[in-house]
This record gives structure tokens, sequence and C-alpha cells, in this order.
């Protein structure tokens, strides 16, 4: 399954189109090892932290992070793990994808496709996502059931079973999947053709998620248990309960049954940093598509990674430049006749370097010649000029609307706080992030905008009709 980041678990509980960002200044950190403390801006009164969530390191190293909900009679249970496809061995792309896959094969005391039954029936959800930071694990019922989703995933957490006759089976599952995803699917292909030419196919960020098909077929089940004995330790996962639970019952269970798991050595994330541009630009030709789609993505820094102090105000400038009707971009390309679709996209938080992105597709009639001549003009303004403050103020606005919102729900709180901590980041980037969001200036956009767009390194690129020459 694929990743929700704490921005797409916000637009979804809000319906707004929303972005985080992180604190200024903070050195680069390799997970597991805690980041630097947060030292937030003047309170306001009516800052109180996002979730109020509690947490705690159990002593065979497993962090654990309980955010209480009474609003309905209902838990989340998440367990997430700090190794991603980012930690795939050389050569062996999809090695996390294809493991979170044989975790569902059973485990000592609980039968291959038990759980996803035992969930079903008592009227639950389960499932799971890898993405480039994290594989995570989970479970929604209701509340009087969180001791029996914990008892499970411990189980499988200690003891999967990984059965040597499952794996051919489940190679092919694997392969399906990418067919589905991106076989079949012409901006798929782009985009995963788009990353390898910026990133190269062999840097963790140029290869898909899912693994080079090549490689997906050479994964052999002692890699799947290599990197199930190197990555998946207690010391490198946080367990995340949200819903209708309390601090002593949470306490308890997680000591009774995640403390039996034995503390082990972990191996921590040891990413290569970004090269030169593999491609300044890439051009791809597909006869599924009618209209010309662009792409451009620039290197920058992430909430890890780089020139942190750029992390809050480049969600600001996301938001400003591509976040639909009223920004600029929109302005410029859709209200001006030349697209029917433009955006900007960026996410700090991530583990190492990061990317921005803009992204349009072209109206009929309407070459890509004069499209990216104006995304060029409406770029250049921008950093000649700065934004507006008007556009700032909105921006900050908007993005901070959905926090009162996504309490509302159940599903943003564990992803949000899982997918910062499992970075290494402390619970204050998820718990005052509005407030962080709030301080950004004007000026600061401005420099952040200069420093990642000014002079990129990037990729440009078009994915246009036709057969390929």
């Amino acid at each position: 399954m694929p990743s929700v980041t704490r921005r797409t678990a916000l637009r979804s509980a809000a319906a707004l189109p929303v972005a985080i960002a992180a604190p200024p200044a903070l050195a680069q950190v390799a997970a597991p090892t805690p980041a630097p403390a947060i030292v937030p801006p003047p309170d306001r009164p009516v800052d109180r932290p996002l979730f109020g969530a509690t947490s705690w390191t159990m002593p065979n190293g497993l962090r654990v992070v309980l955010a209480e909900s009474r609003r309905v009679p209902v838990v989340s249970h998440y367990l997430f793990y700090a190794a991603g496809a980012g930690e795939d061995p050389a050569g062996r792309s999809g090695t996390a994808h294809f493991l979170e896959h044989m975790m569902f094969k059973g485990s000592r005391n609980v039968a291959p496709g038990a759980m996803s039954l035992v969930v079903a029936r008592e009227g639950g959800q389960d499932n799971a996502f890898t993405s480039r930071d994290v594989t995570a694990y989970h479970q929604t019922v209701e509340a009087s059931r969180l001791p029996l989703v914990m008892r499970m995933e411990a189980d499988r957490f200690a003891f999967p079973l990984l059965p040597e006759a499952t794996v051919d089976p489940e190679r092919a599952v694997v392969l399906e999947e990418r067919g589905q995803r991106t076989g079949s699917n012409p901006r798929a292909r782009f985009w995963e053709g788009f990353e390898a030419a910026m990133w190269g196919p062999q840097h963790w960020r140029g290869r898909p998620i899912i693994g080079w098909e090549e490689e997906i077929r050479a994964i052999t089940l002692g890699d799947l248990r290599s990197f199930f004995d190197t990555r998946y330790a207690p010391s490198n996962a946080v367990l995340v309960v949200t819903g209708d639970a309390r601090e002593a019952q949470v306490k308890a269970l997680a000591e009774e049954l995640y403390g039996a798991v034995p503390a082990r050595a972990a191996t921590l994330r040891d990413r290569a940093a970004p090269g030169p541009v593999g491609q300044p630009r890439f051009i791809q030709h597909d006869p599924a598509v009618r209209e010309a789609n662009f792409m451009r993505a620039a290197q920058a820094p992430s909430l890890t990674w780089g020139e942190t102090q750029h992390a809050w105000p480049l969600e600001v400038l996301a938001h400003l430049l591509g976040s639909g009707p009223g920004s600029r971009l929109h302005h410029a390309l859709v209200e001006g006749g030349l697209a029917t679709s433009a955006s900007a996209s960026y996410d700090s938080e991530t583990m190492g370097v990061g990317t921005f992105s803009l992204s349009a597709t072209c109206r009929a009639g309407v070459t890509p010649e004069q499209l990216e001549a104006k995304v060029d003009a409406t770029i250049a303004a921008l950093l000649q000029d700065g934004p507006s403050e008007a556009e700032c103020a909105r921006s900050i606005r908007q993005l901070t609307a959905g926090a009162l919102l996504s309490l509302d729900g159940i599903g943003a709180a564990p992803r949000m706080l899982g997918g910062v901590l499992a970075i290494g980041l402390p619970l204050e980037t998820v718990g005052f992030w509005p407030r962080y969001l709030r301080a950004v200036t004007r000026q600061q956009i401005t420099e952040a905008a200069r420093a990642v767009l000014g002079s990129p390194v990037g990729t440009t690129g078009w994915l246009l009709p036709g057969a390929p020459a």
C-alpha cells in the first residue's frame, strides 16, 4: 500500500489543500538517533499541542506514543519501522515493500491470513504501507479490541514465519501490483522515469518504492530475512496508539506484549547524499496520453537535511505557488488559458534530501514551449520581487486551517506522529506545527525560493502524446 504523509492525512481530514512544515535550524539526523530539541516560538494563548500525545521508551528500545481521544469508542494501532524503500539493498530495490507483503504470511501464534480475518470479523480494518522512509502495519478496531490486535502485531514483530514456499507466489503478486500501478499508467511510468533521470536509477530517491522489475525478480528469501533481522528491531520502531485508550492500559499491554520482543542491534540509515543532477531534461512520448504534461523538480532541504531553516518557508511557498484557485501558477496558467491544471508540491518530512516540484497539464492548442515559458516567467517574477504579504497570509491561514479539523478524524494522528518520529524528529514537530508555520515571514519565503528555485539542481520533464521516437 502507498504511504500517506502528514499532508495527505490532513487533506483528507480537512478537505483543504494542506501542507506541513518544519522548525528551522534542525541538524541532519539519522534515525533512531534523537533529533535536536525544538525551541517553540513565543506562545499564543490558543496554542496547545496538536493531539496532546505522550511518549515513553521501553527497556528493549521500542518507543511508544499515545494520543487519547474519547470522541468515539475506537482505537488505531500502528507499528512503524524506521526502514523503507530508501533502505533497500543495492541491486534489490523493492525489498522493503516485498517484506511488507511477506509479513502477512503468519507468525508463531497466528496462522497465515488469520490476523486480517480476525480484525474483519471484529468489524475493524487492517493494512500496511511502505514509503521511502518507513514501513507501517496498522489496525483500527473498537476500543475493547485493542489487546487483541496488540497481541497479534507483537507476535508478528517477534516471530514472523516468512515461509519459503510463499516467496515466489507473493513475488507474482508484487509484480502484478507493479503492473497495475505503473505499467498500465502512463503518468506513473513517466514519473518513474523522471525520478530515475533526476537522481540516477540506483540512488535511493531514483529507485521506485515498489522496485525495478528485474530486481524484484532477484530478491531471495535470504534478502528478506536479512532486511528483517537488521531493520525490524525494537530500537528502530515506533508504536503509536490513538483514540479511546488510557495511558495505564497501553503501558501495561505494551510491557506485556511488546516487552517480550527481544532487543537487538539495528542497522542505522546510511543514505547517499545527492550527486550532480543526472539529466537536466527528460522527454517521454506515450500514445496513451492526449495532453502534454509538464514537470519540474529541484533538490531541496528537508527537516533532516541541508539548510533546514528553509523547510517551513518552502511549505508556504509550495502552497502559494500551486494550491489551486488563488495560487500563482493557477492564475498564470489555468486562468491564463494555457493549462487545465497546475500545482506545486513539497514535503519536508523526509529522511535526507527533499524535492520541490512544479507540474501542469497543457490546454489543447497550447505548445509545450508556450507553457514552459510562462512557468519560467512566473518563477522569475517571484524570485525578483518575492511574494506579497497577502499571499503569505492566505497560504499560512489555509495551511493551518486543517489542524483543528484533523482532530475530528482517527486517521491523521497516528500517521502524522509515527511518520515524524520514525525519521528521528521530536513530538513537537507534530504538536506545534501550526505555531511554527505562523511564524514564517515573507522574507524567509523569498530567501527559500531563491535558494531552491533560483539555481536549482534538478530536472525539467515533459510527457508528450505520440509514439516514442
